[in-house]
């Protein structure tokens, strides 16, 4: 049996679950979150726990079932805590600001670049390299941070670019023959 799927997920107090035809809707302080569940994983609410069972023992099942357990432990987490990623820009003349709900970042490029948060994402900027995103849906939060570090990833030879805080960028060595020689052909 799946060790994650059959631990139970501890309701805490001032969130709601409500269970309708494989649909959990959390609702809790920060806001309301909803999910489907595949028909073949059975969710259910018992003395202040949500127990999740799968009704066999086939391959698929099991792997839907540590998979259900988590999903529904985020938005647990999610509507109580939320989330939060951050991000560095690392170079000169990188920095980001805000203007409006939009993120406007200068990171190298001819033009400034603009990208608007999704609904339910918050961003917001510490300083002029530093970005924090942040919001109650664990996956929304991570692909907004993937896609606004896919703008400049870091660079594998310098390191400038957009990662994540505490991420550890391996530099590559430049050319071989760059230090020693001062030109010409060898005789």
């Amino acid at each position: 049996m799946s060790r994650i799927g059959r631990q139970p997920i501890v309701i805490p107090p001032g969130v709601n679950v409500a269970i309708t035809d494989h649909t959990i809707t959390v609702s809790g302080p920060k806001g309301t979150l909803s999910q489907q569940v595949h028909p073949a994983i059975n969710v259910r609410v018992e003395d202040g726990k949500i127990l999740v069972e799968r009704k066999s023992d086939q391959r698929q099942h099991r792997a839907l079932h540590g998979l259900s357990r988590t999903l529904i432990a985020n938005m647990v987490e999610g509507v109580t805590k939320g989330f939060s990623k951050s991000l560095d820009l690392v170079g000169v003349g990188y920095r980001a600001q805000k203007a409006g709900n939009k993120l406007v970042l200068q990171v190298g490029f001819s033009h400034p670049v603009e990208i608007t948060p999704p609904p339910g994402i918050d961003v917001t900027v510490e300083g002029t390299n530093r970005i924090v995103i942040s919001g109650i849906d664990k996956q929304l939060v991570g692909q907004f941070a993937a896609e606004v570090r896919a703008i400049r990833p870091p660079d594998p030879y310098k390191g400038k670019g957009i990662r994540y805080t505490g991420e550890e960028v391996r530099l590559k060595a430049g050319k071989a023959g760059k230090a020693g020689k001062a030109g010409g052909k060898k005789r």
